[in-house]
């Protein structure tokens, strides 16, 4: 039998199975019954290794092992084996949900933050700065920097940048607004954008500007600015800057306050 490495690498990573597993598996699939030392051969997998292996895939729901001697196994269908995977998936993902709101509940976070807070007392300015590599990695932490924010947020982006950020970050800003801060973009309007705009009305402000830029200020104290252009890298390439640093902040904010008030208004551009 002759699998490809690329199919079992995909195998693994979508069936959370490793190496002899997933060899032991398509081995079996391949001949619908067997024994664990035709799998072994036909897998190319230690036979010391193949009970385990298979006692293994049987928990999981991969396969059954028929009555009988000498031992053999049967595959479950594919299709079966993926519903079962999804249950199960579901299943934990509820359980870790579940431990982790119970953890709200005892002392552990209080005492974790207590951590941070007597840690970051200690660190130097210069380090209160990293390098954030693909654009989930970049919105993840965008998302905990704004959701932070106190008294202002203020974004400049591109038009497809807008798009992402209502479409990813709506419900923070709606969060935000609730509380009171500020939230201002500045963006290319098009036709394009139009609806994203709409969608964001009377939750943040919306101005039109023909700079390119990709940068978000929070309370004129952090800023995570992106050093690429979003119109030609792909996103898992694309690279952000975080800073806290007021010093910096502060003054930028100065500027785009200053550009704040020469940019027109998203109705004004829009209803063009």
């Amino acid at each position: 039998m002759i699998v490809k490495e690329e199919f079992l690498s995909k195998l693994r990573r979508y069936f959370s199975l490793n190496l002899y597993e997933v060899k032991i598996w398509t081995a079996l699939l391949s001949r619908g019954v067997s024994t664990a030392g035709e799998l072994s051969d036909i897998a190319n997998v230690p036979r010391s290794r193949s009970y385990d292996v298979l006692e293994s895939l049987e928990k999981k729901g991969f396969v059954v092992m028929k009555l009988g001697k000498p031992i053999k196994y049967l595959a479950v269908p594919p299709k079966e084996v993926l519903e079962r995977v999804k249950k199960n998936v579901h299943e934990e993902a509820k359980e870790q949900i579940t431990r982790l709101e119970d953890l709200k509940k005892t002392d552990i976070v209080e005492e974790l933050n207590t951590l941070h807070t007597q840690g970051v007392e200690l660190v130097e300015p210069a380090d209160l700065s990293g390098s954030l590599k693909g654009r989930h990695n970049l919105y993840n932490h965008l998302e905990l920097t704004i959701r932070n924010a106190e008294e202002s947020v203020s974004i400049m982006t591109t038009s497809q940048g807008l798009i992402r950020k209502i479409e990813g970050l709506k419900p923070t800003f709606e969060k935000l607004k609730k509380r009171g801060v500020k939230i201002r973009i500045a963006a290319p309007l098009t036709k394009e954008t139009s609806e994203a705009v709409k969608d964001i009305s009377g939750v943040a402000e919306v101005r039109n500007i023909d700079a390119k830029a990709r940068f978000v200020i929070v309370d004129g104290k952090e800023i995570i600015f992106m050093i690429m252009d979003d119109n030609t890298v792909h996103p898992t390439y694309d690279v952000g800057i975080w800073v806290n640093t007021p010093f910096f902040s502060s003054a930028l904010e100065n500027l785009f306050n200053i550009a704040w008030k020469t940019m027109k208004p998203a109705a004004e551009v829009l209803k063009k």
